[in-house]
């Protein structure tokens, strides 16, 4: 029996999964990250955290009576846009940036003028200008490699830097289509930094010695390419079928579907992963459980919940945002949350609720469509909102199409199938 690893680096923790060669989950194990300094991160804090849980894992393994020597597989996801500059022994020489960063507008003006007038890197936020602002920070220029998140930690795995998969490298500037970064990178960044980008799933190398003999891992273990948090996510929950979709209903609202064709609007916040041979479309919307926790407690949620009759609409057609802006389907930092008029009653206030995000889902499933996509012929359902039955109706009503909650949803289960891709 073989088996393969799967390292999800999430906002909260270190995750690791490992799944049998058919793809089913045998063990996992979970630490929190070190705590950290917000105005600056340490990468290095990654590394130590994912060491922690390895070994955590390999104990757990050998206490149900499985040899972690039969671990032949490992790949890693991380949170899209998280990146860190090292020297050529993989050591930070700044502090890393987050995914959720911001104030890049000095950057964006630089990228405007280079970049076409709706790509994926422009933007206050966009990771390219992330990758700017730490290039700056640099003062020594001390640094060779620029690595995502997840690139980071495979190339620990590694023993080597310098990698990437497509995924990870796309809201840098990677065009995963033509296999290249685009001439016009040259412009804003040192391309001798950027990293070489391997398929999703595609071998990079085995496993470092030194790493393999410290952490207890096989020296023959194997290490591919990863993907993001929210793309392992995926391949943790569907079948990788086309017209398959997930829908996330975490904090924010998250949809992909898994296309033929490639379709991005940045404009609208939609954007294409490839997969092989397929593209995984999709984007997040600001609204979803952060709204409704800011209203409701968990009790008030079950218990209002099962009074609301599904079969009727209350006509109030909410927009339903914590804060005002919006990503997708409308891309507007502006936009206001529409919560109004509110009823006096709370049932009614939380099915209208349900409604409006109910509805957001639905735009964001037919914007695809409207640029040459398909609705999804399925949806599977992962995250806490997907444990209503109340909402599950609402939703179904609003789709029309068959929901399903997810089986699996952790993104270390996907990641460790990715590793099996080949």
């Amino acid at each position: 029996m073989r088996l393969s690893l799967g390292i999800d680096i999430g906002t909260s923790g270190i995750r690791t999964a490992i799944i049998d060669m058919s793809g089913e989950p045998i063990s996992m194990m979970r630490v929190n990250h070190r705590k950290q300094n917000p105005d600056f991160i340490k990468a290095s804090y990654w590394w130590s955290s994912v060491r922690d849980c390895i070994r955590m894992q390999l104990e757990h393994l050998e206490k149900i009576n499985i040899s972690p020597k039969k671990i032949s597989h490992i790949a890693v996801d991380g949170t899209s846009g998280s990146m860190v500059l090292t020297d050529s022994n993989l050591t930070p020489v700044t502090r890393a940036l987050m995914y959720n960063s911001k104030g890049f507008e000095a950057e964006a003006s630089i990228i405007e003028k280079f970049a076409p007038s709706t790509h994926i890197t422009r933007g206050s936020s966009s990771a390219l200008g992330r990758a700017m602002r730490l290039i700056s920070e640099d003062k020594l220029n001390r640094s060779n490699y620029l690595l995502h998140q997840a690139d980071f930690i495979a190339c620990n795995l590694l023993g080597r830097g310098g990698f990437s998969d497509h995924n990870n490298a796309l809201k840098l500037g990677y065009d995963p289509e033509l296999n290249s970064w685009p001439n016009w990178i040259q412009n804003v960044i040192d391309k001798s930094l950027l990293p070489d980008v391997r398929p999703v799933g595609s071998l990079l190398g085995k496993i470092s010695l030194e790493v393999a003999d410290s952490l207890g891992l096989p020296k023959t273990a194997q290490i591919y390419a990863g993907t993001t948090d929210s793309i392992a996510a995926f391949f943790a929950t569907a079948p990788l079928k086309n017209g398959n979709a997930v829908t996330s209903l975490g904090s924010t609202l998250a949809i992909k579907v898994l296309s033929k064709t490639r379709i991005d609007d940045p404009e609208i916040g939609l954007y294409s992963h490839r997969i092989g041979d397929a593209w995984l479309v999709g984007g997040a919307s600001n609204t979803g459980g952060a709204v409704l926790a800011n209203f409701f407690t968990q009790d008030e949620l079950k218990n209002l919940s099962n009074n609301i009759d599904t079969s009727t609409h209350t006509g109030l057609n909410y927009y339903p945002l914590l804060n005002k802006g919006e990503r997708f389907p409308i891309n507007n930092p502006n936009l206001e949350p529409q919560m109004s008029p509110r009823p006096t009653s709370k049932t009614v206030f939380l099915k209208a609720i349900f409604e409006g995000i109910a509805d957001i889902e639905a735009k964001c499933y037919e914007s695809i469509k409207l640029r040459g996509g398909q609705f999804p012929d399925k949806i599977y359902t992962a995250g806490g909102g997907a444990k209503n039955q109340t909402f599950t109706n609402i939703r179904a009503n609003c789709l029309g199409v068959k929901l399903s909650q997810a089986q699996h949803s952790e993104a270390a289960i996907g990641v460790a199938r990715i590793a099996l891709l080949e």
